[in-house]
């Protein structure tokens, strides 16, 4: 199967974006219990896009296997799963950026929360575990999983994307084609 024949069929983007983005899950998730590697801030953040991702891809085979779905529906879940990998993308970058060195990362990254007096603070950082997003927990060739997670993200939007473009070009009268 080409590309071209695999954006022609709506239902199976919207499954293969589902059912990627739930093994990418399943895999953080792998890591963190089974591998022992607590996630940091931005790790958590990197895995709400997949979880609405999971979800736009099932409502999008519900409805491109509705007899007479509108290809505009489709066009716009599928703008919002390739909208949602591309912000994970960014977060992952933006993560990559802060494992680098490159910029420092978010108060949320060294687990400070505003604590008002010295009492307050030293409570707080004695009380959580903080996983800092500076630091790589896990790397291969180089990349860590931020890195690799933002490659994965970016290569899924941008399959969400090419989809939307045909499913907006092919939705007009004319089937799209202009000379």
């Amino acid at each position: 199967m080409t590309l071209s024949d695999l954006l022609d069929r709506p239902a199976l983007v919207f499954a293969l974006l589902a059912a990627a983005s739930a093994a990418i899950l399943a895999a953080a998730f792998a890591f963190q219990y089974i591998g022992g590697l607590e996630p940091c801030v931005l790790c958590i953040y990197q895995r709400y896009p997949y979880g609405a991702v999971i979800g736009l891809g099932l409502l999008g085979v519900l409805a491109a296997n509705r007899p007479g779905a509108g290809r505009g529906l489709l066009a716009a879940l599928m703008g919002l799963a390739a909208a949602a990998l591309v912000t994970d993308a960014a977060i992952a970058g933006f993560h990559v950026g802060v494992e680098q060195k490159w910029w420092e990362g978010t108060q949320a990254c060294v687990g400070v929360t505003g604590a008002g007096t010295i009492e307050e603070l030293r409570a707080q950082l004695l009380g959580q575990k903080v996983v800092r997003c500076d630091e790589v927990a896990w790397s291969l060739a180089g990349i860590s999983m931020a890195g690799y997670n933002m490659l994965i993200a970016l290569g899924l939007g941008a399959l969400a994307a090419a989809a939307t473009l045909r499913l907006v070009r092919t939705d007009r009268p004319e089937g799209g084609r202009h000379g």
